[in-house]
C-alpha cells in the first residue's frame, strides 16, 4: 500500500464507516433491481470497458488476480474488483494490479454518494454495502480509465450485484456447497444460480466441475449460444512440478501450449486456477497470439495474499482463507505434498454459519494439534462450541483454546520453540478470510516490534 496522509486516512475511515452502516455483505436480497437502477443513474460506467467476469465457489480471487497480472503484463490498463478483503477495503478495487490510491477512492466516492442517497429513497431497502462498493469500483474504473475490467462475483451469479456487466468472457471456477441459505441446498441449484453470469454470444471457461454442476453450466451456455472451454477437455495442466517458492507448469491452452510457467503459489489447485486464467486471457484476445514472455512474466508476478501464504520463517507461519471443506481439502493436500513439517500447530477461527465439522475433518489430516479461537467478527463461532466439535474429531488431548487470535498466535509461537529438537514446526492459521486478514495484521505488528 502506498503511504496515505492522515487527512486522507481519516476520510477513508469515514467512508468505510458509511459503507458499513449499510446492509451488511452477509445479508442479501436476491435481486438486480437496486444495482441496475444505481448504475443506470451513474451513466452505466461498467459498460464503458470490456470485462472478464469470474464466478464459482473456490479459487475466484486468485484466478482474478492471475488474469489481472497477465493482462497488465500484456500492456493493458486494468481494473480488478475482488471480495472480501483481507486487511483494507481498498484492496477490493485495484488499478493496474495495485490497490486503488486513497485519493482516487475518495474522489469516486464523493462522485457517487449523492446518487446513493437518492437511490435509498426510491427502494424499500437501502442500497447495500456490496452494491455500493461494486458501483464504486465501476465508477473508479471508468474514471481512471481502464482498458479491461476483471470482476469477481460476490455471491452466486444470476442476481449478484456484479452481474450488471456485459462480460465478453466468463470464468466459472469449481462449484461446491457454500452459502446454501441463498444459493440452494443442492449442487444443481447452486450451479443454476452461478450459471447466470454466462452471457449471450460470450465465451465461458469452466474449471473442473462435479458432473451435476457441469450439466447445468453447459445447459446455460447452449441456451445463450456461448462458446465453452472445459478443463480437461479443451484445456488442461499438462505437467506440474514443485519448484522453490512455488511450481513450474506446462499448460495446454485452448489455442497453444505454454511451457516453463513459474507461479509463486503452492498447491495443485493453483495450477488449475492458472490454466483457467490463461484460457480466459486467450479468449479475451480472440485470434491474437499471446506473447509467451508476457505470459511468463504475468504469472511470475502473481501474488495471492492469504492463500497458503508463507508470511514468516522460523517459525514458518502459513495463512490460508479456507472457509469450506473444498478449500480445506485443497489446503491439506498442499501442506502434505509441498511442505516437509514434522509437526503442524493449527490455529482455527471459522464463522458460525459454515460447515465447521466438514472443514475440521479435512484439517485433522495435517494438523498435529489445534488451537481453536475466534476472530473479531460477530459471526465468529463461539470458542466453547468450536472446542467441542474439534475434540470429537481430533481427540481432547490435541485440542487447545484461546480467547483471541492474538493469544492463539502467541501460544503457537511459544509452542513452536523446542530448543534441542531437530523437528521442523509449521504454524497454520485458517478458517476464514477475516481470520487470515486479522492474523496478517497481528503478525506484521508483532514482528515489527521484535525487530526494533
Amino acid at each position: 500500500m502506498t503511504h496515505i496522509s492522515p487527512e486522507d486516512q481519516a476520510r477513508i475511515d469515514a467512508i468505510e464507516e458509511a459503507l458499513l452502516a449499510r446492509w451488511p455483505e452477509t445479508r442479501i436480497e436476491p435481486t438486480l433491481e437496486r444495482i441496475a437502477a444505481l448504475v443506470d443513474i451513474l451513466g452505466s460506467p461498467q459498460l464503458t470497458y470490456p470485462t472478464i467476469h469470474i464466478g464459482g465457489t473456490n479459487g475466484k480471487t486468485t484466478t482474478s488476480r492471475m488474469i489481472d497480472s497477465l493482462l497488465f503484463e500484456m500492456g493493458l490498463r486494468t481494473g480488478r474488483f475482488t471480495s472480501p478483503h483481507l486487511e483494507s477495503y481498498l484492496e477490493r478495487i485495484a488499478i493496474n494490479t495495485q490497490p486503488i490510491d486513497a485519493k482516487a477512492l475518495i474522489f469516486s466516492f464523493n462522485d457517487i454518494s449523492a446518487y446513493l442517497d437518492l437511490m435509498d429513497t426510491k427502494f424499500e431497502h437501502p442500497i447495500s454495502f456490496f452494491e455500493t462498493i461494486t458501483a464504486l469500483a465501476f465508477a473508479a474504473f471508468a474514471e481512471h480509465p481502464i482498458d479491461v475490467g476483471v470482476i469477481e462475483v460476490g455471491m452466486g451469479g444470476l442476481w449478484d450485484a456484479t452481474n450488471v456487466v456485459d462480460a465478453d468472457v466468463s470464468v466459472i471456477m469449481p462449484i461446491g456447497l457454500d452459502h446454501t441459505e441463498y444459493l440452494g441446498e443442492t449442487l444443481t441449484e447452486i450451479a443454476q444460480t452461478k450459471a447466470g453470469i454466462i452471457k449471450e454470444g460470450g465465451f465461458v471457461i469452466l474449471a473442473q466441475q462435479e458432473p451435476e454442476c457441469a450439466v447445468e453450466l453447459l445447459k446455460q451456455a447452449a441456451l445463450v449460444g456461448a462458446d465453452v472451454a472445459r478443463e480437461g477437455i479443451e484445456y488442461s495442466v499438462i505437467s506440474r512440478s514443485i519448484a522453490v517458492g512455488g511450481q513450474l507448469l506446462t499448460i495446454q491452452g485452448a489455442k497453444d501450449v505454454y511451457t516453463d510457467i513459474f507461479i509463486p503459489l503452492h498447491g495443485k489447485h493453483q495450477a488449475s486456477n492458472a490454466a483457467a486464467a490463461l484460457v480466459a486471457v486467450e479468449a479475451f484476445f480472440g485470434d491474437q497470439e499471446l506473447d509467451i514472455e508476457a505470459v511468463r512474466a504475468g504469472f511470475a508476478n502473481v501474488t495471492s495474499p492469504g492463500r497458503c501464504e508463507v508470511v514468516h520463517r522460523d517459525p514458518t507461519i502459513i495463512l490460508d482463507a479456507a472457509h469450506n471443506p473444498h478449500g480445506a481439502s485443497a489446503l491439506a493436500d498442499t501442506i502434505q505434498s509441498e511442505f516437509t513439517f514434522d509437526d503442524v500447530i493449527g490455529i482455527f477461527a471459522p464463522m458460525g454459519d459454515k460447515d465447521v465439522r466438514g472443514i475440521l475433518l479435512e484439517l485433522e489430516q495435517v494438523m498435529d494439534s489445534i488451537i481453536v479461537t475466534a476472530n473479531s467478527s460477530p459471526r465468529a463461532m463461539k470458542v466453547n462450541e468450536l472446542e467441542l466439535i474439534a475434540a470429537e474429531i481430533f481427540g481432547i488431548d490435541r485440542v487447545f483454546s484461546a480467547d483471541s487470535l492474538t493469544e492463539a498466535i502467541d501460544k503457537a509461537i511459544k509452542d513452536s520453540i523446542r530448543p534441542l529438537s531437530e523437528d521442523t514446526i509449521g504454524i497454520l492459521i485458517t478458517g476464514s478470510v477475516v481470520t487470515a486478514g486479522e492474523a496478517r495484521t497481528i503478525l506484521r505488528k508483532k514482528f515489527a516490534k521484535e525487530e526494533k
